[in-house]
């Protein structure tokens, strides 16, 4: 946990280069910050960088319905394990939408983790799993993922409003663990319009970077990932 003094210094937050400009052109910035301890908890790495890689599944769940309405289009998802959904929301019996959480019917959507790997893919859109997950656990080549931190809500500073996710993984393999990709990953349900019948496309990457330089995590460590996403007037 970072406070005080210690969260000022590394500004897991809000980079600098997120705050308002004065330009009032509207952007949409998304950043990616890593923080790695030592096994007494010192800070011993900040990586920070730009995330820019949404894949082609995020790109389908954020089209407008007048899309698939107007064009009389669908489009493909395709889960973590290679599995394909025809995604075409709408209005109708037929229709598979994306409803608001309701556990009671099992139609939940949500994120399930920032999942890390020791690979590298060259095409982040076409992307739908890590090259090579690293798995959780405590042996050989493992890191034991501690649960997510989701948003608590959207933060406003001045004409900025930002919320991030986060999550910690510790080294408990005996060994260095190197990371060099992050995804997030996210849990889809849909729900025919008006009905109760759901389908579960499993977990779907959403969003998919390839660090600018590899993260080593010693044994004992731990390392905290933070992707922050802030929209700027």
């Amino acid at each position: 946990m970072i406070i005080d003094k210690e969260a000022d210094d590394v500004n897991i937050r809000m980079p600098e280069d997120a705050y308002d400009t004065n330009d009032h052109v509207s952007t949409f910035n998304v950043y990616l910050i890593a923080i790695v301890r030592d096994p007494k908890g010192n800070i011993i790495k900040v990586h920070r960088q730009r995330s820019h890689s949404p894949t082609a599944n995020f790109i389908g769940l954020l089209l407008p319905l007048t899309y698939f309405t107007a064009n009389n289009a669908s489009v493909t998802l395709t889960n973590t394990t290679g599995s394909k959904y025809t995604y075409r929301p709408g209005l109708g019996g037929s229709y598979q939408d994306i409803a608001y959480p309701n556990s009671a019917f099992n139609h939940n959507v949500y994120v399930v983790m920032i999942q890390v790997g020791s690979g590298q893919l060259s095409n982040p859109y076409n992307a739908y799993s890590l090259a090579a997950p690293i798995a959780n656990g405590s042996g050989a080549g493992q890191l034991a993922y501690q649960p997510l931190v989701p948003p608590s809500n959207i933060v406003l500073n001045g004409n900025t409003a930002y919320f991030y996710i986060s999550q910690s993984y510790n080294n408990l393999s005996g060994g260095t663990v190197t990371i060099t990709e992050v995804g997030i990953i996210l849990e889809l349900q849909t729900v025919i319009y008006n009905n109760t019948a759901s389908t579960n496309y499993g977990n779907i990457l959403i969003w998919y970077d390839v660090l600018s330089s590899p993260i080593s995590v010693p044994n004992g460590g731990s390392v905290t990932i933070y992707y922050t996403f802030t929209v700027n007037p």
